[in-house]
């Protein structure tokens, strides 16, 4: 999957909803922070991203658990491992924020995730994938650390996020019916 460019309306309007989110809203002035959420709405566009396949290929993970077990799994201080663990602060992060009804929802089926928390889960495998510091992802691992220091900050901004993008909706529904109506 090709990942959506720089100037493609999309990345532009999850850019305008992100800033306007914590500028506005919560007086959040981070740009690298509010960079790296719009760019993850962008990336999390593709399903193939939301459920990437981090169990050895064999499937797409849906599960915490199984996400960091396959973490676990990784040889330890590897860039695969800290990529793993950012997908999973990614992962948590994008449902608490955005859907939350879907991980009160996922909570009454019988998973292994039946007792994770995804706010914790988040938290930890953010503060995890900010201690993996090279040349490459030095100023990432900040972003990474405020994560998930401020998870629930972040996740709350998703969500204003959410309504921003339900009214869009909504506004758009209204407005074919009206043309629908007025057709001949």
């Amino acid at each position: 999957m090709k990942p959506i460019p720089l100037d493609h309306p999309l990345r532009r309007l999850f850019s305008g909803w992100t800033e306007h989110a914590f500028l506005v809203h919560l007086g959040v002035a981070d740009p690298p922070l509010i960079d790296y959420l719009s760019d993850l709405l962008t990336r999390f566009i593709h399903m193939d991203s939301l459920y990437r396949r981090v169990d050895r290929g064999k499937h797409p993970a849906e599960q915490i658990l199984g996400m960091l077990d396959e973490a676990n799994a990784l040889p330890a201080g590897g860039r695969t491992q800290r990529e793993v663990y950012r997908h999973i602060g990614d992962f948590t992060l994008f449902w608490t924020g955005l859907f939350p009804e879907a991980v009160a929802q996922s909570r009454s089926r019988l998973t292994r995730d039946l007792f994770v928390s995804y706010c914790q889960s988040g938290k930890k495998s953010y503060e995890i994938a900010s201690h993996y510091v090279d040349e490459t992802c030095e100023a990432e691992s900040g972003v990474l650390r405020r994560l998930s220091e401020q998870f629930e900050v972040c996740a709350y901004g998703l969500s204003q996020i959410r309504q921003e993008w339900d009214q869009l909706t909504g506004q758009s529904d209204s407005t074919i019916r009206g043309r629908i109506v007025d057709l001949p």
